[in-house]
């Protein structure tokens, strides 16, 4: 809480917080470019096998599978009128000679390099590869931005992102572009770990939640952006590049973002975090009261917060007591399921035999109604029943879609969009709950673990999508059922409704598993046990 005071006293929600937080939020509009891009630049159109070299100027004849459909990836190797012996009638081949696409949609990396038949798979490790950069991104950059700061972390973040996103516009071959993807990913885990950080920290108590939920919107906007850039630029390479320039400029802008004062105080750089809260006081009209501020009284205010910095805590501190092991465990289940079902829908939008187009705004707007539902739900219903019931209701429409014909794709449809949006709800719901079972101590680290099994779970559902090739309904079963175990490991997790944020490990153990009445508290104490202090990325999805 100490501060919390010294923000408000040189003005928490000022002319100086809101330029801060657009700053900070029009990046975020752009992020979803990236994270969605290959929904656009991997769409693999019809295609079948090219006639060979010495093939006859007539129509040439394609072998036809077992749904009655033409082949994909073989072809006849003498055309079915030939005068043959019939052992050699139906004689079939690869495709030696490449592949024919419909092109009148768009060109992407599966018709440029040929991502099709033995070679399909690549396009699914793509979209991992990317993923894996942001889980491995976060958990370096994590480490980085507590040394060296949260700014330039963040302004080499998006540096990085302009030039990786860029290369991977010029690449020659799939190699190179996943190299260059598994370096967006990896920057685009610095842009979300560091603008949470900046946002909040120079925010009153009372802002922070308004504040964080604006931001996640800008997330959802940027959602129906993409489908107009793709739909306006059909070639991959210039979607590719276009999605990443304005970081570049998103680069130049980020040198009037100020550093953390509270990483400053905190680090021993008390002139330069008094330099920083002078001038957020001359930028909110108390000049004033800034000039009253001194190095002395800065290490007198934060002395407390201070001394807990020292204090070393670890990873295996999440595990050192029960009430602390189950929690982390149902906790993370909870957030890889949250990851792994999400992704499996946002990136599998290609399967449903609708608009591309069209369904990928519609998968974007469901959003925005369910954030605003789960917001209600988590403070009327409780965090513990809303989490459990968004992870179940999404894993049941999962597996729901496995019974739903695709002669249907109107309803198969519906219930993708419903368990986007429950999944979506998922998110909003795991970030507030997370930083309130966690104790001060071991927040950050609890949410740092916790984003990493989210990472790893929209990492593993593009691998999940290949065993679609032994039978089409096993990626489903798997999603279906991983996020339904997510729903029903939170059921063993303790409401946090109306309860006060634990300061200690030890607070965690004396905890009853259920709900408590609220009691009669000032404002401003209820709402900083609300609203945690820190967050590694609230509202911005997944990521």
């Amino acid at each position: 809480m100490a501060f919390s005071e010294l923000m408000d006293r040189v003005g928490s929600k000022g002319p100086f917080q809101f330029l801060n937080t657009v700053l900070l939020s029009l990046p975020i509009l752009c992020l979803a470019n990236h994270y969605l891009l290959q929904i656009f630049t991997a769409t693999t159109p019809a295609h079948h096998c090219r006639p060979p070299p010495n093939a006859s100027t007539g129509p040439w004849v394609l072998p036809k599978g077992l749904n009655g459909k033409a082949e994909t990836c073989l072809r006849f190797i003498y055309p079915p009128n030939a005068s043959l012996p019939n052992d050699t009638q139906g004689a079939t081949e690869p495709c030696l000679d490449g592949w024919a696409y419909d092109l009148s949609t768009a060109a992407s990396i599966v018709t440029e390099w040929d991502l099709v038949c033995d070679s399909r798979i690549l396009k699914e490790v793509a979209q991992s590869v990317f993923m894996a950069g942001t889980l491995i991104g976060g958990i370096v950059l994590g480490d980085l931005s507590d040394r060296f700061g949260r700014k330039p972390i963040l302004t080499c973040s998006y540096l990085l992102l302009a030039a990786s996103g860029s290369g991977a516009a010029f690449s020659p071959n799939v190699s190179i572009y996943m190299v260059f993807r598994f370096l967006s990913g990896w920057s685009i885990s610095g842009i979300v770990l560091s603008t949470a950080i900046l946002n909040v920290e120079c925010l009153s108590i009372q802002m922070r939640a308004i504040m964080s939920t604006l931001m996640g919107y800008f997330y959802t906007c940027g959602q129906f952006i993409l489908p107009g850039l793709a739909y306006a630029i059909p070639q991959w390479r210039w979607l590719q590049l276009t999605v990443s320039i304005p970081f570049f400029a998103f680069f130049l802008l980020s040198w009037w973002i100020p550093e953390s004062v509270r990483w400053m105080i905190l680090s021993g750089r008390f002139s330069k975090a008094l330099k920083i809260l002078r001038q957020m006081a001359a930028i909110n009209g108390k000049k004033e009261e800034g000039k009253k501020l001194s190095v002395e009284e800065l290490k007198l205010i934060m002395q407390k917060e201070i001394s807990l910095a020292k204090a070393k805590y670890s990873i295996a501190d999440l595990f050192q007591t029960p009430n602390l092991r189950r929690v982390t465990c149902c906790l993370s289940l909870a957030w890889f399921s949250t990851g792994f079902g999400y992704y499996s829908l946002a990136m599998g939008v290609e399967e449903f035999g609708v608009n591309l187009y069209i369904l990928q705004l519609i998968f974007g707007g469901v959003d925005i109604p369910a954030k605003f539902i789960t917001v209600l739900s988590i403070n009327y219903l409780g965090r513990h029943i809303t989490q459990a019931s968004c992870l179940l209701l999404a894993g049941g429409s999962i597996l729901a879609i496995i019974f739903v014909p695709s002669d249907l794709p109107t309803l198969r449809t519906v219930l993708a969009v419903f368990g986007k949006g429950c999944l979506s709800g998922s998110f909003s719901c795991l970030f507030l709950y997370t930083t309130e079972l966690y104790p001060t101590v071991i927040r950050q680290t609890g949410m740092g673990v916790s984003n990493l099994w989210t990472r790893a779970g929209s990492m593993s559902a593009p691998l999940v999508k290949i065993t679609g090739e032994l039978q089409p309904f096993i990626p489903s079963i798997i999603f279906g059922t991983i996020t339904l175990l997510g729903g029903s490991a939170a059921y063993f997790l303790p409401e946090t409704l109306n309860r006060p944020l634990p300061e200690t490990i030890e607070d965690v153990e004396t905890w009853s598993w259920r709900a408590k009445k609220p009691k009669q508290e000032p404002e401003a104490e209820k709402a900083s046990q609300r609203i945690p202090l820190q967050s590694s990325g609230p509202g911005l999805d997944p990521s």
